[in-house]
């Protein structure tokens, strides 16, 4: 399998989107923009938000749905772009609805609203009833890191809750294809932790000796999770930092397989095409957004 290059000289990309029409929608944290990419590899900005726009996901009105980290600083060095931080000009973690079409920006929940705090909302997955599981992965500043949880959210702006506190860090988020388990990537615990969801924005109470959740995986050696993505057959898909590329990892936590990339920053995967077997992923460090034929098709999305 190899991997072709569809777009580059990106600003730090993640969240990536599947659209029916070919291309693809995935945010540039380090621009605070959303990008639309179409199959020619031609480049459109969608919105500007600002802040650090972060995980992306389409919602049941045809808006899509931001988890915006409130801003990094970076560095950067013989072009490759790295985040380094809480931004200096850090604006609040917040999620944000964003009309794909007219590229307007509203704010849907603020740090702060029912109770939540929300230092740097990451990433996003809805459910078959039309809400949506996020995880903030907070910030960091010197001699401190922020202690953060797994929340749930109705599309409508009337509800968001922490359904999970505390959470190791938590990155990438996602949904078995029954929707009977949460799946959560920890990125410096490297963990990947699964719930089981016993209703709408409920986990049940039991698990691991820390809490709800139960750890299915955890590689060797100094790597740590991003994001992830899961496949029509149930298998999870965590982008791996350090060892740079995608562990396939099995619902009773085996090892399926390792997909290699030329990034250290590989950070996130999703699936399009008729037969969903067409995967992109972005390589957040060098800037680009790449994609192969994948074995084993990714599951659908509820919207």
């Amino acid at each position: 399998m190899t991997w072709r290059t569809v777009a580059q000289g990106l600003r730090f990309p993640e969240g990536p989107v599947a659209m029916p029409d070919g291309s693809v929608i995935l945010v540039e944290i380090a621009a605070g923009r959303i990008t639309r990419i179409d199959a020619e590899g031609r480049i459109d900005v969608v919105a500007e938000p600002g802040g650090g726009p972060n995980g992306l996901a389409m919602g049941p009105d045809g808006k899509l749905y931001c988890c915006n980290n409130g801003g990094f600083n970076w560095h950067e060095a013989g072009g490759f772009l790295a985040p380094h931080g809480q931004a200096d000009d850090y604006s609040g973690g917040r999620i944000e609805r964003i009309d794909p079409m007219r590229g307007t920006v509203e704010v849907l929940y603020a740090d702060g609203d029912f109770g939540c705090s929300l230092r740097g909302p990451n990433d996003i997955v809805f459910d078959a009833h039309g809400g949506f599981w996020f995880t903030d992965h907070g910030k960091t500043r010197p001699r401190a890191r922020d202690v953060t949880g797994i929340f749930y959210a109705k599309a409508d702006g009337s509800f968001v809750e922490e359904v999970v506190f505390p959470s190791e860090n938590p990155n990438g988020i996602g949904l078995s294809p029954d929707g009977s388990r949460l799946y959560a990537a920890e990125t410096y615990t490297c963990r990947l932790m699964a719930f089981d969801v016993t209703a709408p924005g409920k986990v049940a109470p039991g698990g691991g000796p820390g809490g709800p959740g139960i750890p299915i995986y955890r590689p060797a050696g100094y790597k740590f999770f991003d994001s992830l993505g899961v496949e029509a057959g149930g298998n999870i898909c965590v982008a791996t930092i350090g060892e740079s590329g995608i562990s396939v990892v099995s619902p009773t936590g085996d090892l399926v397989g390792f997909v290699a990339t030329d990034d250290v920053f590989t950070t996130n995967i999703c699936w399009g095409g008729d037969d969903l077997h067409d995967a992109y992923v972005t390589l957040s460090g060098s800037g680009r957004l790449v994609t192969m034929r994948w074995p084993r098709p990714g599951l659908r999305l509820a919207y």
